[in-house]
């Protein structure tokens, strides 16, 4: 199931597919079923739809937000994020399944795959409303980099994906909800409610099933952390930090802000 979300192109079908299999996972489990987890051999890259074209980062137009098409730039990113938020969850799934692990880290990472299919439409349909489309601008060309860094270290995977860049978007989206808060944009400001919501779920799983892994292998959480982020992520983690809604995913200052591009404030030492 998690290979054929994967190796679908198109967003619309791809995030059909991902509701379609997590809704069978979680009817079996309703029944007091568990699907075989099985086997399966995972692309290094996901399919993607011919448009967006991917550029380097540093070739992506910038937009002011300002502006309708700023917030059309804007909301087309976070559409391609939360595409490739569904990938890597159901990559997660089929590529780490040498490790055994109890069946409610598939339960966390199907919910996730399947709230981030959900994220993906309800950013499309505010594009289409804006009379845009996913597909319409350029996107960013190394959102997949993480994944293919950490194809072989399944520790690495949950401190980079959940821990990292998923919590990043926890401190950025009250930003992003100003914007369209100023705007009046009610549709994108509900969609990016539930988004923010949801998305501390995501980060909290990331942060559980790292402190499993850890503690089953004696490892200290805190200093393995830090070595597979210096290892992985290649920059420094940019504050500042929604350190309320971090904290309510089971990420403590002591983890992230060894590694800011900022000294901490006194209380974080």
């Amino acid at each position: 199931m998690a290979v054929e979300v994967l190796t679908t192109a198109d967003g619309r079908a791809k995030t059909a597919l991902s509701h379609k299999h997590a809704a069978t996972w979680f009817a079996a489990r309703a029944r007091g079923e568990t699907i075989e987890i099985g086997r399966a051999s995972p692309p290094l890259r996901p399919a993607r739809p011919e448009k967006p074209e991917l550029l380097s980062p540093r070739d992506v137009p910038r937009r002011r937000p300002g502006s309708p098409e700023g917030r059309i730039a804007l909301l087309h990113a976070v559409a391609h994020i939360e595409l490739n938020a569904v990938d890597l969850h159901w990559d997660i799934i089929a590529r780490f399944t040498d490790t055994p692990m109890p069946v409610g880290f598939y339960d966390d990472w199907v919910k996730s795959a399947d709230e981030e299919s959900k994220h993906f439409n309800l950013i499309c349909d505010c594009l289409e409303a804006m009379g845009s489309h996913y597909g319409a601008l350029a996107a960013h060309a190394g959102m997949w980099r993480a994944a293919e860094d950490t194809a072989e270290d399944f520790l690495g995977r949950l401190a980079v994906v959940p821990m990292v860049l998923e919590a990043r978007g926890l401190d950025v989206t009250p930003g992003m909800i100003k914007i369209f808060e100023k705007a009046k944009e009610e549709q994108t400001l509900e969609a990016l409610r539930i988004i923010y919501a949801e998305e501390v779920g995501h980060v909290a799983y990331g942060a559980k099933w790292f402190n499993f892994l850890c503690g089953r292998d004696n490892l200290d959480p805190k200093s393995e952390f830090h070595a597979l982020v210096q290892r992985y992520f290649h920059s420094n983690l940019k504050a500042p930090f929604n350190e309320e809604k971090r904290a309510e995913a089971g990420i403590p200052p002591d983890f992230y802000w060894p590694l800011a591009d900022e000294l901490p404030p006194p209380y974080a030492r």
